[in-house]
């Protein structure tokens, strides 16, 4: 495939950096490159799915949304992996608690990802219904939590391809049986992209919402206040 891709508009491969954070929100990219990043480039602008790279710290970083679902995910991960030499994705995203010890503001990374999702197995023949991410991009956020005193849970979440479920309480089930703490709807097809390409993916979220306690966050705090996480990925880096 021919550079840029149909999905990014960069025909410069420096402009994006070996590692890449991506929040689904391209909003929240934009805040992030904002806040966070100094030297700050625009690499994206095509459909709204914004990118920026600048420096963290003297590190390289490229920030840029991957929109919701696995689908949407799938796309920009294989793209910027297979055509651009990004070597790490770090998912930054949000998370709907299923457990009541999983509150708002927590920050969980995925141990695993747990779907009903046909991604992997339409992709690439795959057959597991659990996709794994990097051990090492893992180990070392664990240790930057450790040695920064941020509270952290690893555990399994469940990536799901359907946001709004006719039966709410199957979280209930998905929860007893397959062990998730949370759902999100993009990791597992991250970890998938990442195994088959042999690069490294990540997946740190921010509890959002509870369908346990119907607690929820707003759409501008998503956006804007999930800072912990975002400041722990990027010293991770």
């Amino acid at each position: 495939m021919a550079i840029p891709t149909p999905h990014i508009d960069q025909k410069d491969l420096s402009k994006i950096a070996e590692t890449v954070l991506m929040p689904g929100d391209p909003l929240r990219a934009k805040f992030i490159a904002d806040t966070f990043l100094t030297d700050v480039e625009q690499i994206n602008t095509v459909r709204n799915m914004f990118g920026y790279t600048g420096t963290y710290k003297g590190k390289k970083v490229t920030v840029m949304g991957s929109g919701m679902g696995m689908a949407s995910i799938g796309i920009y991960s294989y793209e910027l992996y297979q055509f651009y030499n990004v070597k790490n994705i770090i998912r930054i995203g949000s998370a709907g608690s299923y457990d009541a010890d999983f509150k708002l503001y927590d920050i969980v990374l995925a141990s695993d990802a747990w779907s009903e999702s046909s991604y992997a197995k339409t992709q690439g023949g795959y057959e597991s219904d659990v996709t794994y991410p990097s051990e090492e991009l893992n180990n070392k956020i664990i240790a930057t939590a450790k040695a920064t005193n941020t509270e952290l849970k690893v555990a399994r979440v469940h990536s799901s391809d359907v946001f709004y479920r006719q039966n709410f309480d199957d979280y209930k089930t998905i929860r007893k049986e397959h062990n998730c703490v949370c759902v999100e709807m993009e990791s597992f097809s991250l970890f998938h992209n990442a195994k088959v390409l042999g690069k490294h993916a990540a997946c740190a979220l921010t509890i959002s919402d509870s369908l346990v306690t119907h607690e929820a966050t707003s759409s501008e705090e998503r956006q804007n206040s999930f800072t912990k996480m975002i400041e722990l990925v990027l010293e991770s880096i």
